[in-house]
């Protein structure tokens, strides 16, 4: 019996959908890390909770920048929604 054979990018997807949640929400993180870092900033992973929330700390530029907020909702949080349908929300905490 011949084995079916899947394309790289599913494989891909199919061997990240194993990773733990809190590793998922770190691959998009490092990949949305650099823009943050243009202007200044940092965001770092605090922890993932069990009903899927996502709690970063902003630092650098971000603290105090009143566009802080747009990015932490239109930015971070739409990008990891749409990558891992299981983070329900991201929160920034002090």
């Amino acid at each position: 019996m011949a084995k079916a054979s899947t394309t790289p990018a599913a494989d891909r997807a199919a061997s990240a959908q194993e990773l733990p949640l809190s590793d998922r929400v770190s691959r998009i993180l490092d990949l949305i890390r650099p823009a943050v870092q243009s202007d200044g900033g940092d965001i770092e992973l605090v922890e993932v909770t069990g009903a899927g929330v996502v709690r970063i700390r902003l630092h650098g530029a971000c603290v105090g920048c009143p566009s802080s907020t747009m990015t932490l909702r239109m930015g971070i949080e739409q990008n990891l929604k749409h990558n891992i349908p299981e983070v329900t929300a991201v929160e920034a905490v002090d």
